[in-house]
C-alpha cells in the first residue's frame, strides 16, 4: 500500500433526535397526560493519534466520515439514545485544517483525542413544554443538525533522528542496516520518493528522500519532504565520502535547510560521512579534518564494516540519550 502523507476528508457529526409528541395512557384515560420524550443527542466526531503511519492509505476511499444520529425520543418521557461517536484515527504528528475556518489541530502525542465536530442537540418532546397553564402542550422540537467540515490532513513526521543529504548520500542502506527497515536502495537519484522509518533501541529514525539544490523552492522533491524533518529532535547529515569535495556537499544542504526553516536549521545535528570504504586510513583521515571545521559532531561508517556499524549505533543512542537527558 502506497504511503500517503496528505488528505483531504470531509466529516459529519450526527444529527440530534428529534422531540415526540405522545400521551401516557391510563386506564379509563385515553391522554392522561404529555409523555413525549426528548431526542437524543447526534454522535461527536473525534481525532485520535496512533503510530501507524500508513492509515492515512486507507482512507482514500472514504466519502465521508460520519458520526451516528440521535434517536426520537419515545413514550412514557424515554430520551431517544444519543447517537455513537465516530473515531479518526490519525498518525503522530498529522495537522488536522478546517477548510472554511482555517483552524489548525496539531496531533503531537500518542493516544491524544481531541473533538473536532461536535453532534446536534436533541429535541424537545411534549412533556418538556407541560405547564400548570398547558398541560396537553402539543408542541415538539426537532433535534439540531451536527456540525460538518472538510478537512486537509497532512502529516509531518515525528522521529528521533532524520537523515538527511544528497541523493546516494548512502542514509536507505545506513537505515536499513541500523533498524533493519528494508528501505528500498538503488544507485539513481529519489530512489526514495516517501520517509522510511526504522527502530533503533527504541528509538524512531527517518530516512528523508535526498535533497538537492533548490529543494527549498520545491525542486527535486521540494517541500513535501523538507516539512519531514521539522519535527525531529537531531540531524544526521550524510555525506558520502565518495564526493571529492564534502564541504561544498555539506553547504549544499545546509543552505537549503536554513532557506526552508530556520528553526529546522537549529536543530542539533550530526556530520556522518558515510562510504569510509571508499578512501585510504591517510586520506580518511585528512577528510575528518576538514569536516571538523564544519560540525563540531563528526561520526564515520562504512555498511560494510559490521564494527564500523556497531560503533556508529553506539555513538548515535549515547548521543540521543544525552539529548533527552539535557546534557
Amino acid at each position: 500500500m502506497a504511503f500517503i502523507d496528505e488528505i483531504k476528508i470531509s466529516a459529519e457529526a450526527g444529527r440530534g433526535g428529534d422531540g415526540v409528541v405522545l400521551w401516557r395512557h391510563e386506564k379509563g384515560k385515553e391522554f392522561a397526560g404529555a409523555a413525549g420524550g426528548n431526542g437524543g443527542k447526534g454522535g461527536n466526531v473525534y481525532l485520535h493519534a496512533i503510530r501507524d503511519l500508513g492509515i492515512l492509505a486507507r482512507y482514500r476511499t472514504v466519502k465521508v466520515f460520519a458520526a451516528e444520529p440521535g434517536q426520537a425520543g419515545m413514550n412514557n418521557s424515554q430520551h431517544g439514545a444519543n447517537g455513537d461517536d465516530i473515531i479518526i484515527d490519525l498518525p503522530v504528528g498529522s495537522i488536522v485544517t478546517n477548510l472554511e475556518t482555517g483552524k489548525k489541530i496539531y496531533l503531537n502525542t500518542e493516544g491524544e483525542k481531541i473533538l473536532l465536530l461536535e453532534g446536534g442537540k436533541g429535541g424537545l418532546g411534549n412533556e418538556y413544554f407541560k405547564a400548570s397553564t398547558n398541560v396537553s402542550p402539543y408542541q415538539s422540537t426537532d433535534g439540531k443538525l451536527g456540525e460538518t467540515g472538510e478537512f486537509y490532513i497532512e502529516l509531518e513526521l515525528v522521529a528521533d533522528l532524520g537523515l538527511v543529504g544528497l541523493p546516494n548520500a548512502g542514509k536507505s542502506s545506513l537505515l536499513n542496516e541500523l533498524t533493519n527497515a528494508k528501505a528500498k536502495v538503488a544507485s539513481y537519484q529519489f530512489t526514495t520518493l516517501e520517509p522510511n522509518l526504522g527502530d533503533m533501541y527504541g528509538f524512531i529514525i527517518a530516512d528523508i528522500p535526498g535533497l538537492i539544490e533548490g529543494a527549498s523552492e520545491g525542486k527535486g522533491l521540494g517541500h513535501k519532504f523538507l516539512r519531514h524533518i521539522r519535527r525531529t529532535k537531531c540531524l544526521v547529515h550524510c555525506v558520502s565520502l565518495e564526493n571529492e569535495d564534502i564541504e561544498e556537499v555539506y553547504t549544499t544542504i545546509r543552505n537549503e535547510l536554513e532557506k526552508f526553516d530556520k528553526e529546522l536549521a537549529a536543530k542539533p545535528e550530526i556530520l556522518l560521512l558515510t562510504k569510509t570504504d571508499a578512501l585510504t586510513a591517510v586520506e580518511l583521515k585528512k577528510k575528518i579534518t576538514i569536516a571538523k571545521k564544519l560540525n563540531k559532531h563528526i561520526l564515520t561508517v562504512s555498511i560494510l564494516d559490521e564494527q564500523s556499524l556497531k560503533q556508529l549505533t553506539d555513538d548515535l543512542v549515547k548521543y540521543l540519550r544525552d539529548i533527552e537527558s539535557g546534557k
